[in-house]
């Protein structure tokens, strides 16, 4: 189940969309029985999680937060509980990615469409620390955005 908890309650998007899209990628990647936990708020608060668990103090995008953080790539997850049916949970700075729309001019929604395709590929360990992983990383983000497109 996709959990999604809007604390920045100011800008307009697609909720419903939102969900769907969550849905569809845990889906196509395996996990349609698995929670992914969404927080939507500002650069004030994604800022403090940023600092409090990367060192990094400054706002940003999106930040991903693995319930299986030694998962790698295209390793499935085995449940061995009904708790360990979590790819984990997401923090999205609507206010950033405002920001960054209007200087890509793309919607919102577009854009969330695709940082939850990165988001959800980091849960499942996916990175892009290194030019090959960035590699496999960018391809599985792009094969998700094609099946999102397809609706």
């Amino acid at each position: 189940m996709v959990n999604i908890n809007n604390e920045e309650c100011t800008t307009s998007l697609n909720m419903e969309q939102l969900q769907k899209d969550a849905q569809k990628i845990l889906s196509l990647m395996g996990y349609a029985d698995f929670d992914l936990g969404i927080l939507l708020t500002d650069n004030q608060a994604i800022q403090c999680f940023n600092r409090d668990f990367r060192s990094k103090d400054e706002p940003t995008d999106i930040l991903s937060f693995p319930f299986h953080p030694d998962l790698k790539p295209g390793e499935t997850i085995v449940a061995e509980t009904e708790d360990d049916k979590n790819v984990g949970d997401l923090i999205i700075s609507l206010e950033y990615i405002k920001e960054l729309c209007e200087q890509e001019h793309k919607t919102i929604n577009e854009h969330l469409r695709t940082l939850l395709c990165h988001g959800i590929c980091h849960l499942l360990g996916y990175d892009h620390y290194t030019e090959s992983t960035d590699k496999i990383m960018k391809e599985k983000e792009s094969w998700l955005a094609a099946q999102l497109a397809k609706e």
